[in-house]
């Protein structure tokens, strides 16, 4: 007999478009960091809906806020202010280096407005013809054209070639190459400061203030895509503040509704305001729901005391738990992270950990054939954090290493 979870994926294939490569797992609940399926199953979630869920699967104080703003009004067009999007505008002034906030539905979005907000700047306020962005290789960020211009895969490119013209692309976490690529048609430099698709790659520290002094010697912007690694994700609000610099725009979504779509972009007052009445818009961008979820993500975040220290707390404990592990397990090549943004490197291929974790009840991610990722709620307990260690221990353990496998 066909179960409910056969029957709903089978009824998916004949209505959904297949850019997707769908685990056989149909959610239907979830509270905390637990997911149950349509038939019942439970599954510890250390993927958040890819760094989205920062509370966590349902919590009742955003559920809450959510409903209430449902109750009284869903949607107004930004022909008109509404309270929560000015309220959440307010708490990411104060809580940031920016005056200014525009908010958009994704992080592509996001990248997007920043990008336009970079050139116009750079044609009403700078000398020449600037309209160049110098991006890193191995970057992510998104699936739009100017921002699929910007990501540095050729993978996500490929088949929509010619890809928009105006973007360099330049090895990440090197300072030098980034002087040198500067040039009388740069406008701004875009970088993630952890890059997370690439497979949490961190920069050398120096490497973001040596790029912040770059931009300021020659008069071009600094944006930083923060969509994955911003709203606590790195144990910071935003990745950028542990280095110790500010960007001229910045880039966000992802945890920021909790699992409602909503970017934005932030930026101070001198770059801000070459955006005026028609430069910009989104119909949806900042509507009263979306923004009543961020605010009871961001109160969260900024009024709970100790949140952030406990994201980095958590983290350390799991980074090091995870190099522990990588002692008495060669197939673990390189453990790496920053707050709950973790990376693993393999020697089998990822997928195989995944299948056998999702089996066992255990949801995990991958950002390349050999590299899983660690993105759980940034509200995940002590014990879910041992539990996912105990899953992923005994599959690792289990499994021979590739070459030796290849051998036999």
């Amino acid at each position: 007999m066909q179960n409910r979870t056969e029957k709903w994926m089978a009824e998916g294939e004949q209505v959904l478009m297949p850019t997707y490569a769908r685990f056989p797992l149909v959610l239907k609940q979830g509270s905390g960091a637990t997911l149950r399926d349509v038939d019942g199953k439970a599954y510890l979630d250390f993927v958040s809906g890819v760094a989205v869920n920062a509370l966590g699967h349902c919590d009742p104080v955003l559920v809450q806020a959510v409903q209430q703003q449902a109750a009284t009004l869903l949607h107004v067009s930004n022909l008109y202010y509404n309270l929560p999007q000015i309220e959440l505008a307010k708490i990411l002034v104060q809580h940031s280096f920016a005056d200014k906030v525009f908010f958009c539905n994704s992080g592509a979005e996001a990248v997007e407005a920043a990008i336009k907000l970079a050139r116009k700047f750079a044609k009403e306020k700078r000398p020449g013809d600037r309209f160049e962005i110098i991006t890193a290789e191995s970057a992510f960020h998104g699936r739009t054209m100017a921002a699929l211009a910007a990501t540095g895969q050729a993978k996500y490119q490929a088949g929509f070639e010619p890809v928009l013209s105006g973007f360099r692309q330049v090895p990440f976490d090197n300072a030098d190459v980034i002087a040198n690529a500067v040039n009388a048609h740069t406008a701004a430099v875009l970088l993630e400061p952890v890059q997370g698709e690439g497979g949490v790659r961190i920069p050398k520290p120096g490497y973001l203030a040596a790029v912040r002094k770059i931009c300021d010697n020659a008069g071009v912007l600094l944006i930083l895509d923060e969509v994955q690694t911003g709203i606590g994700r790195t144990g910071h609000l935003f990745a950028h503040q542990a280095a110790g610099i500010v960007p001229d725009i910045m880039s966000i979504a992802k945890g920021l509704g909790g699992g409602l779509p909503v970017g934005a972009i932030l930026a101070k007052d001198a770059v801000a305001s070459v955006f005026q009445p028609g430069s910009h818009a989104s119909t949806f961008g900042g509507n009263p729901l979306v923004c009543s979820a961020g605010l009871a993500v961001l109160k969260r975040l900024t009024e709970e005391a100790s949140f952030l220290e406990a994201v980095l707390e958590k983290g350390d404990y799991l980074i090091a738990a995870l190099k522990q592990l990588q002692t008495a397990c060669p197939l673990i090549k390189a453990v790496r992270g920053r707050g709950l943004m973790i990376a693993l490197d393999l020697t089998i291929p990822a997928q195989d950990v995944i299948e056998a974790a999702l089996a066992d009840g255990l949801l995990l991610n991958r950002t390349s054939e050999n590299t899983l990722r660690l993105i759980p709620p940034l509200t995940i307990r002590q014990e879910e954090i041992e539990r996912m260690l105990a899953v992923l221990s005994k599959i690792l353990k289990a499994k021979p290493d590739k070459e030796e496998h290849a051998e036999t």
